[in-house]
């Protein structure tokens, strides 16, 4: 696609609502409250936050500015800023790659919003207590079937509405839909502070244990930190490359970052009170939020639409998520290999799809036999399906080394008089360049360095 041809979002405020819906997605309502229960909760918040302050929202700008600045997609600019030389390129790759692996298994968990919609909607999601709930989850991840179909129908919708264009429909959609889900948010919050697990779920997110700070700790906060900002394998870069040169880059990386946070604290409040509550436990992993809001929608007067408004808003802001990943994707296509937009959302959400069996598959690590106990050992451990091991290496390798390239990238190889350029055009924050630039060099790179080397010495 040629640069003067290329789409543009409508204004500032289309942008931000189209990103912070690639944002926000799962990997702050469905992921962060289950990694912050398996973490410790208090600790982890924090470790959290300064990765997000400190390290992702200094990559996040960079990656934005990137796509601006040349107009294409991620290997295109990786090629164009790295001057075509070949240590640059594997950047490119994993962006491209990467995000095809995650949204294979992504996918899977869309699908599952699906399924909990099409229950609440026969009003038949509630649950009066943990069992129930649990009862309710361990029949949809016990018929592969089922979840296989509503894997299958989330990346149909996805790849209809990337092949139909992403401006507009995404566009249009998150200026309608994000808000409502953040004023859904801050109903169940409210009646989150009225339940009498309110205390020990306070407890548990806030009150920071320092034995609960490991090597492992460390990286699942700096993987999330950038899971859930969308930055490290090119989906901010892409969506940047439809930014108007006008538009306040820094103004709105700090916006996104401030919205997507702020949703996964709220997920929290949300969902650790129910917990305690209802005696459930916080690190049970990735049906965490499958288990613990049936409960509630089942105590709440009108129950059933508010359980049908959740899922559909989770849904909605999943396939926000799954669109930018199946754009970096089809965008490497047209430009690469001069694929019409439809043929190249067809061809590589058909492949994505195909990739995403396994993990739809529940119990599909028996595909690859014990010949692959090392390998699951290394993704974190013998008991780890096809799902949680993808899950393993898109969240705390593929993404940290994707986001250290683009780090690299936009810190030291992009031109000093473009980089100036990219961030003072439309900024309400022309002081801020120095800072921007001494953190992203001087703290975000280095941190990434250490904290990934840590990882691999504790394993």
């Amino acid at each position: 696609m040629a640069a003067d041809a290329r789409e543009q979002w409508s204004g500032r405020a289309g942008f931000i609502l189209a990103a912070t819906g690639s944002a926000v997605g799962l990997g702050s309502i469905w992921k962060f409250p289950y990694i912050a229960g398996m973490n410790g909760g208090g600790l982890f918040m924090l470790v959290y936050l300064a990765c997000v302050v400190l390290i992702a929202l200094p990559v996040l700008i960079g990656e934005i500015m990137l796509g601006r600045a040349t107009r294409k997609a991620t290997l295109a600019t990786v090629r164009e800023v790295g001057r075509s030389k070949r240590r640059w390129l594997a950047v490119g790759w994993i962006g491209v790659l990467g995000s095809g692996l995650i949204l294979s298994y992504y996918s899977v968990v869309g699908g599952w919003t699906l399924h909990y919609l099409s229950l609440s909607i026969r009003g038949s999601a509630g649950a009066v207590d943990a069992a129930s709930a649990q009862a309710v989850y361990a029949a949809l991840i016990a018929s592969p079937l089922t979840t296989l179909g509503w894997h299958l129908l989330f990346m149909a919708l996805t790849i209809t509405v990337v092949a139909g264009g992403v401006e507009r429909g995404l566009e249009r959609a998150s200026r309608v839909l994000m808000p409502l889900l953040l004023l859904l948010m801050c109903g169940l919050l409210l009646h989150a502070f009225d339940l009498p697990g309110l205390a020990a779920a306070m407890e548990f997110a806030f009150m920071p244990r320092v034995e609960d700070l490991s090597a492992r700790t460390l990286l699942e906060a700096l993987g999330h930190s950038f899971y859930s900002l969308s930055i490290g394998l090119g989906a901010m870069l892409t969506y940047g490359s439809y930014l108007a040169h006008s538009e306040d880059i820094p103004l709105s990386g700090l916006v996104i970052a401030l919205i997507d946070t702020t949703i996964s604290i709220l997920a929290c409040l949300i969902v650790f009170p129910i917990l305690f509550t209802y005696g459930l436990a916080p690190d049970s992993g990735p049906g965490l939020i499958f288990l613990s809001l049936p409960i509630a929608f089942e105590k709440m007067v009108g129950g059933a639409l508010w359980s049908t408004l959740f899922f559909a808003l989770l849904a909605v802001a999943a396939l926000a998520s799954a669109i930018s990943m199946l754009e970096v994707v089809t965008a490497h296509l047209i430009e690469e290999r001069g694929y019409g937009r439809v043929r190249a959302a067809l061809s590589a959400g058909g492949l994505i799809t195909l990739l995403g069996i396994p993990a739809a598959w529940s119990d599909s690590v028996w595909l690859f036999g014990e010949g692959f106990s090392g390998l699951l050992q290394f993704m974190g451990g013998p008991d780890r399906n096809w799902f949680r091991s993808m899950d393993y290496v898109a969240s705390n390798l593929l993404l940290p080394l994707g986001g250290l390239g683009l780090a690299l990238l936009a810190a030291w190889q992009f031109d000093e008089r473009l980089r100036r350029e990219q961030f003072m055009s439309g900024t309400s924050l022309p002081a801020g360049y120095g800072p921007w630039l001494a953190a992203l060099r001087y703290l975000a790179i280095p941190a990434i360095v250490l904290i990934m080397a840590r990882s691999f010495v504790a394993n």
